[in-house]
């Protein structure tokens, strides 16, 4: 089936919710979550840039658009979960991968299979690029935990969701970015009205990030 059947497949993304099996004033699909992550970075790398960075665009938006196509396979891997032991991480990535790998040697027309390979592999690396996804993919756990605990969610995952998310964000290697984040996105996010006290987690996760 070729192209078509991936194009299809695309709508999958829309029907995989994220934090599943939680109750959530807000629900969250995968697809629109690739979306708001690719508006994310282009603004951090847009700010990295003015102080002085070279971001190759294209690699950022080829990672932010197709960081999460391998859960059209394998769902979405709750937070706490997937982070409770770096082998357990590793296993999930290492299966994302082979399934990803095997779909495009099945389907994908063997003139695009390289390209769509190196496309589709794991974005977060090394690289500016890579980092920027990585803060990116944060700061959607973060914003979509927030909103949770804003409108009084109690759900005690969603304050590991927004504490490990705020945790990871503030020691990524990306000093431009995360000061922005902490002393200026930070402020305004608590400044809001909260019927949970969000200075408090926050104030926590900054302490245990330092």
């Amino acid at each position: 089936m070729g192209i078509h059947k991936f194009f299809t497949s695309l709508n999958d993304l829309e029907r995989i919710i994220r934090a599943p099996g939680r109750f959530k004033f807000e629900e969250h699909n995968v697809a629109a979550h690739s979306w708001k992550v690719s508006q994310y970075a282009m603004f951090f790398a847009t700010l990295e840039e003015m102080h002085g960075a070279t971001i190759d665009w294209k690699s950022l938006y080829e990672k932010t658009i197709n960081h999460d196509y391998g859960e059209i396979f394998i769902g979405d891997i709750k937070t706490p979960v997937k982070h409770s032991s770096p082998e357990l991480k590793n296993m999930i990535a290492l299966v994302e991968e082979k399934m990803v790998e095997h779909y495009i040697e099945e389907e994908i027309p063997k003139e695009f299979q390289a390209t769509f390979k190196h496309r589709m592999k794991e974005g977060k690396d090394e690289t500016i690029e890579g980092r920027l996804l990585e803060l990116s993919d944060k700061l959607d756990q973060f914003y979509e935990s927030f909103a949770e605990l804003k409108r009084g969610n109690k759900d005690i995952e969603f304050v590991k969701m927004y504490q490990i998310a705020l945790k990871k964000i503030l020691n990524l290697p990306l000093p431009n970015s995360v000061d922005y984040f902490k002393n200026t996105m930070l402020k305004d996010v608590m400044k809001e009205d909260t019927t949970i006290d969000i200075i408090k987690l926050t104030e926590q996760a900054i302490q245990e990030a330092s």
